[in-house]
């Protein structure tokens, strides 16, 4: 759990949706909507920076997206595999650090190629980081780290489980928990998305597309937050 903080916050984690909903409504075909929202990656990258915020965590697609249609899988992890050759250079010469988190071993050996190459190239980086959550989902996570556990218990390493225990053995043991998580596109759910992790985070949700969500929205999610009182279970008096 992050300590309170009433300035901006230091881990935003995003849904990006409407990609497909943004493409229908403009006639095209929807992986010109998943084209745009990549577009918008380096948007909030610069976003994030202008705001403090040092790390954004990106859900790019879950374990159930591969129940898509397989000519749009193939189209995303092309896609994928593009965007990350792309955006080497801004990588490095901005200093972000590169990560993922899921089950990335599923994914096709060149997009796993791609991935690998650019978290070693961004490894000493420490400043900004930018996770994107890939073949990832919440409940598959954690049914991950406690078969990890369960080894760990068997061969005598760990003794008593606690929280910290399960946390350690997430995909996102080196990493702060989020402290503000977006929704975009109107949805107002969680899907299966960092769970454990947003046990204290403040949720926003808006109406805006992902291809359309820019500074200005992601000032406006961070104005929100800091109108919130973030009490970890003590009352408002406790805080003043």
């Amino acid at each position: 759990m992050n300590p309170p903080n009433d300035k901006n916050p230091r881990h935003v984690a995003i849904i990006m949706d409407g990609n497909g909903r943004w493409a229908k409504e403009r006639g095209l075909p929807r992986i010109e909507g998943h084209k745009q929202g990549a577009k918008q990656i380096e948007k909030v990258l610069e976003a994030a920076r202008e705001f403090g915020v040092q790390y954004i965590t990106l859900y790019a697609f879950s374990s159930e997206n591969w129940n898509r249609p397989k000519e749009e899988v193939d189209a995303l992890m092309a896609l994928l595999s593009a965007s990350i050759r792309q955006n080497e250079k801004h990588f490095s010469e901005n200093k972000i650090r590169f990560r993922t988190i899921g089950d990335i071993d599923a994914l096709p050996p060149a997009c796993i190629a791609d991935i690998r190459r650019l978290e070693k190239l961004t490894e000493n980086f420490g400043e900004r980081t930018l996770v994107l959550a890939l073949n990832y989902g919440s409940r598959d996570e954690l049914a991950r780290a406690v078969n990890k556990i369960a080894k760990k218990f068997r061969d005598g390493e760990i003794g008593k489980i606690t929280w910290e225990t399960i946390a350690e053995n997430l995909d996102t043991a080196d990493i702060p928990d989020p402290d503000l998580l977006v929704r975009t596109s109107g949805e107002m759910r969680l899907s299966n998305y960092l769970m454990m992790q947003s046990a204290y985070a403040e949720l926003y949700f808006t109406k805006t597309y992902w291809p359309d969500f820019g500074r200005d929205e992601f000032a406006k999610a961070i104005d929100e937050f800091k109108r919130r009182e973030r009490r970890y279970g003590l009352t408002g008096d406790q805080l003043k």
